[in-house]
């Protein structure tokens, strides 16, 4: 490259280092290959000559032009494809061809304008062969100055229209050049040509470019002999602005600012494809709280109607105090004194009166709870399954930013289809008479039932029997001291008071043994079906998370380097 003032070279040694920070950033973040391929060229590029790169169409006369820019035919020319892989042109004492792979050859040739410009021949826009327009749009973003060539009998085609889009998202410097006007009547369809194509290209490129009407055909035999044609082939303001216009400070202009169209086409694509990432994951984002919301509400509904379903429990241990109480009045008096010395009978009789199905109607309460708990897990479970097939279904057909851009598209809806399809088989495999089985082993049913048993038949029936033999004992000896009223008035009285109280008691201790035990197994039950469904969505949870702290990462980074970009080129522009 043209040795550099001592400003350009700290210019160049900025931007060398922003494409490093650029390169070591998009590899991080699992760029493409082909534009981590690009911005290693276009470092490499920023210590070599200026380069010059021709494009068009195949049968826009590029080779013709090249030939007569250099002075001599030295690229073959014809009416179909010539030109199958890339030609850099290079100064060489001798005429020479290295083969650098099968899509590019390096050309040294002994003329004296390659010894400051390196000229690029490219493979036509429109060729039959695809793989050639591609080569030429790989080469494009190592270029410094873009030749455009179109023809003046097909000026500016569909094709043409496509490739310059390419060639302005890579922010280089383009002049249009309109070639064979010699086939051209008169002025006038020279300036029709002229006014379409620098509409054209002003409205694909925002700025209107240089244009210059040329024929290569007539300018090449002007310099083999003919120079009555040189004014014809007006090549020669086109030849002013390569080697005047684009003076040594010219192109070390254009050689700056090449590198940072490059790095600025490369962030803005991927702050694109991040911000389509970002506003992907945010509605992953939603779609993960939602089913957390959805949890929560879950497990408060769950408390309410456990609430509810626990004032039956209640209900039925009401009603066998109520029962006592009734059983008690009756028992309890003078009339039936002496029944109270069989105290068998009496404690049959509470067992069946008062106790009576308590403890399978308990049961069976107990048993519907455990139902309903797991019904409403499966419930819950389908819930779930649902909102992530619904998510899948909202992005089946979503490319975000480029799916050939790293692994985040596949790595996004592997998860949410691995998570989905797990619980699609916890839905399936849902056996609710092993989980109802499984909850019941956590001795609800068993201490609901014992605690009643226990508590009811047995504690309060020992009760009854120790009050019975208690007043038999002092109904004797109240009959053998002839108080009959004592009795009546005080012992029976007393004792029926303490039998009620005792019995309260009793079955209050058994609503809060069996209240603690039920609500402890809820609650176990609750948190462990919560804690499975968050287990099976968590690793898509962890995913969004992390792809949201990468992606927000990446995208300050790529707005710092926005910015040093933008300062970049403003010096570039003063110096």
């Amino acid at each position: 490259m043209t040795i550099l003032n001592e400003k350009q070279q700290n210019i160049l040694k900025e931007e060398r280092s922003l494409l490093h920070d650029l390169q070591v950033g998009l590899i991080q973040f699992g760029a493409a290959q082909e534009d981590i391929d690009t911005l290693a060229q276009t470092i490499r590029q920023m210590d070599e000559l200026f380069l010059l790169v021709i494009v068009g169409e195949f049968n826009a006369g590029k080779s013709a032009f090249i030939n007569a820019l250099l002075g001599k035919k030295l690229l073959a020319e014809g009416v179909t494809p010539t030109t199958t892989q890339i030609n850099l042109l290079r100064y060489g004492k001798e005429h020479t061809r290295s083969v650098i792979d099968e899509n590019l050859h390096v050309i040294s040739l002994p003329v004296d304008l390659l010894t400051e410009i390196s000229i690029v021949d490219t493979p036509g826009t429109n060729a039959i062969i695809r793989a050639h327009e591609a080569i030429t749009g790989q080469f494009v973003p190592r270029s410094d100055l873009v030749l455009f060539l179109t023809s003046a009998d097909r000026p500016f085609t569909e094709s043409e229209r496509l490739f310059m889009e390419r060639i302005r998202n890579w922010g280089k410097k383009v002049v249009v050049v309109i070639n064979k006007v010699d086939i051209l009547q008169d002025e006038d369809e020279l300036s029709q040509v002229r006014n379409f194509v620098s509409e054209n290209a002003r409205q694909l490129l925002g700025v209107a470019p240089e244009i210059f009407t040329v024929s290569a055909r007539k300018a090449l035999q002007a310099k083999s002999g003919q120079p009555d044609l040189w004014a014809e082939s007006r090549f020669e303001p086109l030849e002013t602005y390569i080697f005047d216009t684009l003076d040594e400070e010219g192109r070390i202009r254009l050689k700056l600012l090449s590198p940072l169209g490059v790095a600025d086409h490369l962030v803005d694509k991927y702050l694109k494809v991040i911000n389509d990432r970002l506003g992907l994951l945010k509605d992953d984002f939603s779609t993960i709280s939602e089913i957390e919301s959805q949890l929560e509400l879950y497990k408060e509904d769950m408390q309410r109607d456990f609430n509810f379903r626990m004032s039956d429990i209640e209900n039925i241990l009401f009603e066998m105090e109520s029962r006592g109480d009734e059983f008690f009045e009756d028992t309890f008096r003078l009339a039936r004194v002496f029944d109270l010395l069989n105290k068998e009978r009496i404690q049959q009789e509470y067992e069946q009166y008062v106790v009576a199905d308590t403890p399978q109607k308990i049961e069976r309460k107990v048993s519907e709870l455990i139902d309903w708990l797991v019904d409403s897990d499966l419930r819950q479970w389908q819930a779930v399954t649902e909102h992530l097939a619904e998510r899948r279904r909202e992005h089946q057909d979503r490319i975000v930013g480029n799916s050939t851009i790293g692994s985040f598209h596949y790595d996004r809806e592997r998860l949410i289809e691995a998570v989905g399809r797990e619980a699609q088989r916890v839905v399936d495999t849902y056996d609710k008479t092993q989980e109802a089985e499984e909850i019941a082993m956590g001795a609800q049913t068993a201490v609901a039932a014992s605690a009643a048993i226990e508590a009811g038949a047995i504690g309060l029936g020992t009760l009854v029997t120790i009050l019975a033999t208690t007043v038999a004992a002092d109904v004797t000896g109240i009959l053998l001291a002839s108080v009959i009223a004592a009795l009546g008035l005080f012992v029976i009285p007393t004792r029926r008071k303490m039998a009620k109280t005792q019995m309260r008691e009793k079955i209050a201790d058994l609503r809060d043994k069996l209240t603690r035990s039920l609500r402890g197994q809820f609650e176990k039950e609750i948190d462990r079906s919560l804690h499975s469904i968050r287990e099976a969505i968590s690793p898509y949870t962890r995913f969004i998370r992390a792809e949201k702290s990468k992606m927000e990462e990446t995208h300050n980074s790529l707005d710092k380097l926005n910015v040093e970009i933008e300062k970049l080129r403003a010096a570039v522009e003063l110096q």
